[in-house]
């Protein structure tokens, strides 16, 4: 049976048109992601790195070019927005429903959609909070939990629904260095075990190393691939493959390739802001 989670970006554009003036977000972007590949977007802010992750999941129109998830066209100019279960994002806020506990939240999906029955879904949903880190902890509500274990809760709801795709809008952003750390063993820890296929937008450029297996980095706006950083350093990883030398190699290749467009950004903003 062939894998899923498969997706072409093929020459796609975003334009969006405030007032009248034509603001290019994304220009002639093309990837390919492979099935069971964890991938990281990287680039300086305002590159398109969100919007293109939004076009991918079906929350925003393409202007020009397609995208296909499984050899299915899920975006293109003449299509409407097409959301489906097969991609799903956990995005930079949380969105947990307080009033329900841990085991409540991570079942809401597959019970109301009907994709499993109660037994199942408790015993899956158990089996991936363990893995998370968050065995003992399905009893109590979000509130009770830290915002690092939260985080972790929004993941696991979202691996339930058995997506191809899990796309991650920079979820780790909030949280100070220690609790990332943290954050970063167990999502390793739920790739190894599930092995879905992962598109993850960041800023911090040692999580994309540590993390992808390659690293997608963007140019300052209008947003257009830059480089392909492939990380070629062997899983499972843990904490001390960010001292090796290799990853300290990859961290200096990605660094100078978003420097360059950082500073592109900046100077573009001093004229713009000096008209």
């Amino acid at each position: 049976m062939k894998k899923k989670g498969h997706v072409e970006i093929k020459n796609v554009s975003k334009i969006y048109d405030p007032l009248g003036v034509n603001v290019i977000a994304a220009d002639n972007c093309s990837m390919e992601i492979n099935p069971g590949e964890f991938m990281a977007v990287v680039g300086p802010s305002g590159c398109g790195k969100t919007t293109l992750l939004n076009m991918i999941a079906g929350f925003d129109t393409v202007s020009r070019g397609e995208i296909y998830v499984d050899d299915v066209c899920v975006a293109s100019p003449t299509m409407h927005l097409t959301p489906g279960p097969d991609r799903v994002v956990v995005f930079q806020l949380g969105a947990l429903f307080p009033w329900k506990t841990v085991l409540e939240n991570v079942t809401f999906g597959p019970l109301m959609q009907g994709t499993m029955g109660k037994k199942e879904v408790n015993e899956k949903a158990k089996e991936l909070l363990h893995i998370a880190g968050l065995e003992g902890f399905e009893d109590e509500y979000p509130m009770m939990i830290s915002s690092g274990m939260q985080r972790r809760v929004e993941i696991v709801r979202a691996l339930i629904n058995e997506p191809s795709i899990l796309l991650l809008d920079e979820p780790f952003r909030a949280l100070d260095a220690m609790t990332k750390s943290v954050m970063h063993k167990y999502l390793l820890d739920l790739f190894d075990v599930i092995g879905k296929t992962i598109l993850f937008i960041t800023h911090d450029l040692d999580e994309a190393i540590y993390l992808s297996d390659r690293v997608f980095v963007m140019t300052t706006r209008p947003g257009k691939l830059k480089k392909w950083i492939n990380v070629d350093i062997p899983r499972p990883r843990d904490i001390k493959v960010r001292v090796s030398e290799r990853f300290l190699q990859l961290r200096q290749e990605a660094l100078d390739a978003v420097h360059e467009e950082a500073l592109k950004a900046f100077e573009r903003g001093e004229r713009e802001l000096a008209r």
